[in-house]
């Protein structure tokens, strides 16, 4: 019977100690235009050269890259933001998260100043989740989600929000009711629910002190540590 999980033949795994691992490469692109530029975003139509020698269209939408911060508090809740969003007509559970539009943005301090401006919270340890594309057949936004524990009431006034922000409702829940949420299909938010899993997940693994340091190299985002 074939192994088809077995990268090596011999029942093990190669690579770099931690399983399979995406392998950055490209393909040649003939031409490319942009057909619409957004405030943020942008929609990027490319003619690749596939592997047969055909030419074929790729659109795309172009992403500035995202980041979001799990916050862990000392009995076990993660700190969650509930925000509506239009394009999918709903109101959505949602970790704190934000844009990395500022060109070599250190995610860290993008995320830092995230949760500081959604949640109104500062943290003194924080380490890397899990990076993810989050859509990779249509755009190519990248994400990283932190982990944020030792969580303190940050000082000064609180950010004033506006827009969809203008009425975000914030609450703290426990972690393994978020993982029953998400199981279930009451949760929908793919940073939430890849942060959530990844959480539970490490924590029946290794354990968070393992996990790696908040500024740990990004390749898919490249920026000035």
């Amino acid at each position: 019977m074939a192994m088809g999980n077995d990268i090596d033949g011999s029942g093990g795994r190669t690579g770099t100690g931690t399983g399979l691992a995406d392998t950055p490469e490209s393909w040649e692109v003939i031409a490319s235009r942009t057909p619409f530029q957004g405030a943020k975003t942008a929609v990027r139509s490319d003619q690749v050269r596939m592997p047969d020698r055909s030419v074929a269209r790729r659109d795309y939408q172009a992403h500035p890259g995202s980041v979001c911060v799990l916050a862990l508090d000392e009995r076990g809740r993660v700190l969650v933001l509930h925000q509506f969003r239009h394009p999918v007509r709903h109101r959505l559970w949602e970790l704190p998260a934000g844009l990395l539009d500022v060109p070599g943005e250190n995610p860290l301090h993008a995320a830092q100043r995230e949760l500081y401006e959604e949640a109104h919270v500062k943290a003194a340890d924080w380490r890397v989740l899990v990076d993810f594309f989050s859509s990779p057949g249509g755009s190519d936004e990248a994400v990283r989600i932190f982990l944020a524990r030792e969580l303190t009431e940050a000082e000064g006034e609180r950010f004033e929000g506006s827009g969809e922000e203008a009425d975000m409702e914030l609450a703290r829940v426990p972690l393994d009711e978020l993982v029953r949420g998400v199981l279930a299909g009451d949760l929908g938010n793919p940073g939430l629910i890849t942060g959530v899993l990844a959480l539970a997940a490490a924590l029946a693994a290794d354990g968070l002190d393992a996990l790696r340091p908040a500024l740990s190299p990004w390749p898919a985002r490249p920026y000035e540590a």
